[in-house]
């Protein structure tokens, strides 16, 4: 009977078990894990099943997910006239999307079906990390960009935007070093760590060994006047570099990042900087910026796009040319229509038409090679290089740590797993 009985705890033990294994994902898993087997014929189909004559509820950091909502919405209706499915979008002030989020998982009647949000440190600490937010890969995106499934896959990323190093140009400044930067008396404009935390993230990012390289290889290249300038600062930061287990490196990314938070001019948005670094009144200025600024910039007597050089683009610029942050597409746990979601995620990372309102201007790279919009002359007009700092130089340039603009990429898991280390140091800086 004894034997009989530990034959039954057996078996009863393996079914829990297995039974356990079966039960693991959610609903809203299951679906994600069928829908990523699905073509996007596929998904539109089940988008149309589940939400015809209701409204599915995105919320992000980019208002043009509403452009892409229309849009995506046109295109069920081209395979069922009778669609009556809406896309509403909403983008929350400043940081308050991780709280939204959060609220509405925790709602009896939630009402978000999927997001469009940056932050990677934030991103893969309160979302991820946590079970509010699940990563969805779409099968066509997959065999679209093979080896970049690792890099912007995990989390599904729609595209890399980029802040670049640029300088006004009127008395015929030069730089040919990020060092130059953080120089005596520099004070480059630049939003601020508090205000936005991709930026922050940017300089966590900096204190990965890959790139603190290159802070260290620019070291290198300056004169011996300057290494003389910046070399105390270093040697002070050996031992903090120690403490946060960086690389050999890493007290050089420290020094940098010191100077850089100590001396930079605080600005409420890129836009405002944008403005004034291209005016004949910033003669001399420097900024950290988004590139795609420069759009929307009207020449006048006393403004111009010609008044200003991107650094990375200057032959013999050392160092790196800025910094990359993503936008991440997610399904919440507690997703209303996710078969909805999956299409309209799909739809933004495999089609040239639902990446287009981001793809459209300079600057923002879709994660999916096979819709990238070229944007290299965007400097010329009727024929003539009028502009050419508009002249993008691409994704693949801006990415190169060899021989392009070196930007410092960002990555949730690692700036996540520094930001109560290297980062409590950073926020103590200024």
């Amino acid at each position: 009977m004894k034997k009989a009985l530990l034959f039954m705890m057996f078996i009863f033990v393996v079914f829990g078990v297995l039974g356990c294994g079966n039960n693991k994902l959610s609903e809203v898993e299951k679906i994600i894990a069928e829908a990523e087997t699905m073509t996007l014929s596929e998904l539109l189909e089940k988008a149309y099943e589940e939400s015809n004559g209701k409204v599915m509820d995105g919320i992000g950091n980019s208002s043009r997910g509403a452009t892409a909502g229309e849009s995506f919405v046109a295109a069920i209706k081209e395979l069922h006239p009778d669609y009556t499915g809406e896309i509403r979008w909403q983008q929350p002030k400043e940081n308050s999307i991780f709280q939204m989020l959060e609220s509405d998982y925790k709602s009896p009647n939630p009402i978000f079906s999927m997001t469009l949000i940056q932050d990677g440190n934030q991103v893969q600490s309160k979302m991820i990390n946590t079970g509010i937010l699940h990563n969805f890969i779409p099968k066509e995106w997959r065999e679209a960009t093979g080896v970049s499934v690792e890099n912007d896959g995990n989390p599904l990323t729609l595209q890399t935007l980029n802040k670049v190093f640029m300088y006004n140009t009127v008395n015929g400044k030069s730089i040919d070093n990020v060092w130059d930067f953080v120089a005596e008396g520099e004070t480059p404009m630049f939003m601020g760590i508090d205000s936005e935390p991709v930026g922050f993230n940017f300089l966590l990012m900096l204190t990965e060994e890959t790139y603190a390289n290159i802070v260290k290889e620019a070291f290198d290249a300056l004169s011996a006047d300057e290494k003389a300038y910046f070399q105390p600062t270093v040697d002070s930061l050996a031992a903090k570099a120690n403490e946060f287990d960086l690389s050999a490196n890493g007290k050089y990314s420290l020094a940098w990042i010191k100077l850089w938070v100590e001396q930079y001019n605080e600005m409420t948005d890129d836009g405002p900087i944008m403005t004034e670094l291209v005016s004949q009144s910033a003669a001399d200025g420097t900024a950290l910026l988004v590139y795609s600024k420069l759009r929307s910039i009207e020449e006048t007597e006393t403004s111009s796009k010609n008044n200003v050089a991107v650094a990375a683009y200057e032959d013999g610029y050392e160092g790196f040319g800025g910094f990359g942050y993503k936008h991440f597409l997610q399904i919440p746990e507690t997703s209303p229509l996710p078969w909805t979601a999956a299409a309209f995620i799909a739809y933004m990372v495999v089609t040239e038409e639902g990446f287009h309102p981001w793809g459209k201007d300079m600057g923002g790279y879709s994660s999916n090679p096979t819709i990238r919009l070229d944007h290299s002359q965007d400097g010329y007009v009727e024929g003539v290089n009028t502009f050419p700092v508009k002249n993008d130089r691409g994704y693949e340039w801006w990415t190169n740590l060899d021989n392009g603009g070196r930007l410092i990429i960002e990555d949730p898991i690692y700036a996540s797993e520094t930001a109560f280390t290297v980062g409590e140091w950073i926020s103590g800086l200024r």
